[in-house]
């Protein structure tokens, strides 16, 4: 397939509104890279520069080394699946499939044959005579990626394929996606604001915020090793849970928390020994039986796992909302106070929000 390469883009409107800022990344061929942030961030018009549908303001896009920058969309060798599909309603899902091919006047028994094999890939080859109101949300997804898989394109660009489906056709089109990815090995940019597509999607996740990318690394190291405080509260649901701590004397001290630090934590501390800093916990980090008191809200049993919503207490006042997930079946009821301690904790710098990983 393709390697490609994004230096330092930038994309500014004539207004002077600067929607990007010195985007950087290198795509490894085969690399299924997901671009995630919340809307506005910038993700789906750093999508759009790359597949040539949005000027480039500054930098360089390259692919296999070549200089494509001012290169016209159609001359890219890149398909695009756009969220609504863009399916021609008059045409049948074959005509559909095959049209980009039709334009390019190939040969009509070369076609058949890609439409075909596209179609058995994507479980469609039953619904090749159909039109496109006659299929699923799901199965009118599918067919606008067999429209961009029949392309044999260097790069596939997914721009929130799955946003018009429901819950559960957006699991199903999800596996469906990655298995595609498995199958054809090929390079793909994935746009999306959720989470949960780009944990199970990527090889690597560019998170992005206000125009800025936060973190590009494997989604076990955004959710592991979060950058930042955008990241980690971006990352993960429910949403690592924040409180304002100070490192005293061998301890965070925070209004209801008071935890003693092992050495290795007191060395990632060291320099910060009297100030404050925020203290990022996971719910899954949260374990039933410690010092710290949680006056119980809801009680929420998932299964395997229960999820409890409430507020650290110091036995008078409810302080900061909390959320834990706990193993098993709990029957905690709304005003119960559940004890609990932290296994594993996240540092963030007061002023920078940076993590910190190590000394000042």
């Amino acid at each position: 397939m393709a390697n490609l390469t994004l230096q330092h883009l930038d994309k500014i409107y004539d207004n002077n509104v600067q929607a990007v800022y010195d985007f950087n990344l290198d795509v490894k061929d085969g690399e299924l890279i997901v671009f995630v942030g919340p809307s506005g961030c910038g993700k789906s018009t750093t999508l759009r520069m790359v597949a040539g549908l949005e000027d480039i303001s500054n930098g360089k896009l390259l692919l296999d080394g070549k200089d494509i920058t001012r290169t016209p969309a159609k001359d890219r060798d890149m398909a695009m699946v756009f969220q609504n599909y863009a399916l021609y309603g008059h045409m049948t899902i074959y005509e559909n499939m095959a049209f980009s091919l039709t334009l390019r006047k190939e040969d009509p028994n070369v076609i058949h044959k890609k439409v075909l094999a596209a179609a058995e890939i994507l479980n469609l080859t039953t619904q090749l005579n159909k039109k496109p109101s006659q299929l699923s949300g799901g199965q009118r997804q599918r067919v606008a990626m067999g429209r961009a898989i029949v392309r044999t394109p260097k790069v596939f660009l997914f721009d929130e394929p799955l946003s018009n489906l429901d819950a559960k056709l957006r699991g199903s089109t999800r596996r469906e996606i990655l298995l595609l990815h498995k199958r054809l090995k090929a390079t793909m940019l994935y746009v999306t604001h959720d989470q949960t597509e780009a944990l199970t999607l990527a090889d690597r996740i560019v998170c992005m915020s206000m125009g800025h990318v936060q973190q590009i690394g494997t989604p076990l190291e955004l959710y592991d090793n979060p950058a930042n405080l955008f990241v980690a509260s971006f990352i993960g649901l429910p949403p690592m849970n924040f409180f304002d701590v100070k490192v005293s004397e061998g301890k965070l001290e925070g209004k209801g928390i008071s935890i003693a630090l092992d050495a290795k934590d007191k060395k990632r501390l060291a320099g910060y020994e009297g100030k404050e800093i925020i203290l990022g916990v996971r719910p899954e980090d949260f374990v039933e039986g410690g010092d710290i008191k949680v006056n119980v809200m809801s009680n929420e049993n998932l299964g395997m796992n229960t999820l409890v919503n409430g507020h650290i207490t110091d036995g008078k006042n409810k302080l900061d909302k909390v959320s834990c997930k706990f193993r098993g079946w709990c029957t905690y009821k709304t005003g119960d106070v559940a004890g609990v301690s932290v296994k594993r904790m996240h540092f963030f710098d007061k002023e920078t929000t940076n993590a910190i990983n190590g000394e000042k």
